[in-house]
Parts: C-alpha cells; structure tokens; sequence
C-alpha cells in the first residue's frame, strides 16, 4: 500500500482544493463541490444503480468481448501472414485517425437506440489496443529461441502455444489494461449522444435540467467501473505472469 500513499495524498489535496473552489465560486449546477456530489449519488442511488448501471455493464462486457475476440483474430491472422499484415495493419492505423465521437451519431442512425449503437463505438475504441498488443507481442517473440524449438522437432502449432502465446502475453495485457478503461468511455460516449438509458444518458438528461451535481454522479460511477474493471486485469496479469515476479 505504500506505493499508492503519494498518489492517495494528491488525490485527497485536489478535492479539497475543488471543495474550497465550488463553495467559493458557489455556483452548483456549474461546478458542484465533491459533497454535492456525493450527496446527489445517496439520492439518486435507486435509479443509478438498479435501471442505469446495468445497461452501462451490459455494454461494457459485449463490447469488450467482442473487441478482445476481434483482437486476437486479427493479430493471429496478422503474425501468421505478412500478406493479410500488409493488407490490415494500415487501416487499423487509419481507423484511428477517424474521430469516434463523429462517427457515433451515424450509429444510432444505423441501429436507433438500441444497445448495439452504444456496443459498436466501444468496440471501435477498445479494439485497436487489443490487436496492436497482441499482434506486437507475437512479433517480438525471440527468434532464437525459435529456432531452437523447431531444432527439437516441435510443430509450428506446438511452438505457437508454448513460446509465442507465453511471449506476448505482457504485451497483450498492455493493450488490454488500455482498452478497458477505454471501454468506459466508449460507452458513455455511446449513451451520451444517443441512448434512453445508461449512466451517459443519465449524465446528460441532468446537463439539460442544470443539475450540476447529477451530471456528475453517473461519471463518479463511470470512473469507479473503470478503475475496478482496471484492477481486476492486473489481478488477472499477475496471475498468468507470475514468471515476471520472480
């Protein structure tokens, strides 16, 4: 716990900064205190969490499960040819140049309000740090040691699962601890611009009503998914590199 003492302090040292500023300033439905918000998530706890949250996860999990199984394809596919590498790899680079948050009301045009508009944003947002991670850790396997499997008469597909695989797995957990709290993101862009429901579209139904406080109650929420979905990766990553540690 002593590594996260200093960051914990400057967390601390900002709200109350931002505490002293909101009462100052005193102007809520623009810059509520941190209170103030803490006080509207206890009122609006029940719709929040029983109607809005749900919807939200929902759209994190697909989109991110189809973005890591996307992901992974595209970068196997990608390291075992170089032709299909030379054909995809520049469009994944170009698709990142094109501003999601434009493309987005196209999707609600496309699939209205349902959950797939909401599902396609996050997975254009979180698939490229998953395909670029995993498809670079497989590159970086050591050729060496390659070589030294095929010297002892070990299949391309037993080398794959026993060097390759193992090789880019830190990588793959680099782009995958990029992508999730992208995710977050991703889905509330999503119900930002286009949803009935959702901690986004609650976000925004209190922006048109000048409810300072409630617009900032669902992105505490938001930001609190982001840091466990966050946690629970690097859990996962200790566990399969525990190599790493010793």
């Amino acid at each position: 716990m002593k590594k996260y003492f200093y960051s914990t302090m400057l967390i601390c040292l900002m709200l109350v900064v931002w505490e002293v500023v909101a009462r100052i300033v005193a102007v809520s439905f623009i810059l509520p205190s941190p209170i103030q918000i803490i006080e509207k998530l206890f009122v609006l706890k029940g719709p929040l969490l029983k109607e809005h949250l749900p919807v939200t996860l929902t759209v994190i999990g697909i989109g991110l499960t189809i973005s890591l199984l996307l992901g992974i394809a595209v970068a196997m596919m990608m390291h075992g040819s170089k032709l299909i590498e030379q054909a995809i790899y520049p469009l994944l680079i170009t698709s990142q140049t094109i501003p999601i948050i434009a493309l987005a009301p196209i999707f609600v045009l496309w699939f209205g309000y349902t959950i797939w508009s909401k599902v396609v944003v996050t997975i254009l947002i979180t698939f490229f740090p998953i395909a670029i991670g995993t498809f670079d850790g497989l590159r970086s396997t050591d050729k060496d040691f390659k070589e030294l499997f095929q010297t002892f008469g070990l299949t391309n597909h037993q080398i794959f699962l026993k060097l390759e695989v193992p090789s880019a797995l830190p990588s793959f957990f680099s782009g995958l601890k990029v992508a999730v709290p992208m995710s977050v993101i991703g889905a509330a862009i999503g119900e930002w611009l286009g949803a009935q429901s959702g901690l986004g579209y609650f976000s925004r139904r209190m922006m048109t009503q000048f409810d300072g406080a409630g617009v900032f109650a669902p992105i505490v929420l938001l930001s609190l998914i982001g840091i466990a979905l966050f946690m629970i990766v690097l859990i996962i990553e200790k566990f399969f590199l525990k190599w790493r540690n010793i």
